[in-house]
């Protein structure tokens, strides 16, 4: 239980920065002179805003996996001459599986882990594209007028003027993101990874397919208890994100830092 606590708190900060990753990779290359790189843009912030979150969940794990092993074995066993998809199934060489069989269990743990985190910040990165896009275009034009007349190229106004002045205008759909991926954290128990509801379930009840417990069932006492975790946790993040909004609003005069 403790472990699963672990691994959620883990999975929720590691996915923030790499969700604002692509969050902005998104968000500028929808923003893109180049025609293909504006399209690719899009259409990545449209497709997994249109497609049920599961589906992702379970499809970039799948993908990510098969790539890898299907580079290992093009790399490690080049002379196979047996095809890799056979019919449903996906074989590749011993060698090229990721992890190896004979690996040691926390390998596959920390992998499984990984792959979560991916699928993660490549689900809720489609929803910071948007959200920054639109903080992006929020930034006063008065003021990037103003760097290019001073004769600062469009990366220098991104870097100097857009970037630092659009977190006020982004925070709030941040937030609700935030409040968002916290709540989406059961779901790792699709990618095989124990996460405390699976836990609760599992220590809660007075038996499983796996345990047998001489306690009564306790389910209802373990949920409301990580009820109360959840709760805990949006609370006290609502309240940093407002002392983050109060601290960028210092000292500029507009309406939308309300």
């Amino acid at each position: 239980m403790y472990y699963s606590l672990f691994t959620v708190v883990a999975l929720i900060l590691l996915t923030a920065p790499f969700g604002l990753m692509f969050g902005f990779m998104g968000a500028f290359a929808s923003r893109s002179k180049n025609m293909i790189v504006r399209i690719l843009g899009k259409g990545y912030t449209s497709i997994v805003r249109g497609v049920p979150d599961i589906v992702f969940f379970l499809f970039v794990p799948i993908a990510l996996d098969q790539a890898i092993e299907f580079i290992r074995h093009k790399t490690l066993c080049w002379d196979v001459t047996e095809p890799i998809w056979r019919g449903n199934d996906f074989v590749v060489c011993r060698a090229a599986k990721m992890p190896l069989s004979d690996a040691a269990v926390w390998t596959h743990d920390v992998y499984g882990f990984l792959l979560a985190v991916v699928a993660f910040a490549f689900v809720f990165g489609a929803f910071c594209s948007n959200v920054l896009a639109g903080a992006l275009k929020s930034v006063p034009r008065g003021q990037i007028e103003a760097g290019r007349s001073m004769g600062l190229g469009e990366r220098q106004i991104r870097r100097l003027i857009e970037v630092p002045q659009m977190w006020i205008y982004a925070l709030p759909g941040l937030s609700n993101l935030w409040q968002l991926l916290i709540k989406s954290t059961p779901l790792l128990f699709l990618l095989g990874v124990e996460d405390l509801v699976y836990w609760a379930r599992e220590l809660g009840g007075s038996k499983t397919s796996a345990y047998a417990y001489s306690h009564a069932d306790w389910r209802l006492a373990y949920f409301t208890v990580l009820l109360l975790f959840y709760l805990l946790v949006t609370s006290i993040s609502q309240r940093g994100f407002e002392r983050m909004r109060k601290r960028l609003a210092r000292g500029q005069n507009f309406s939308g830092a309300s």
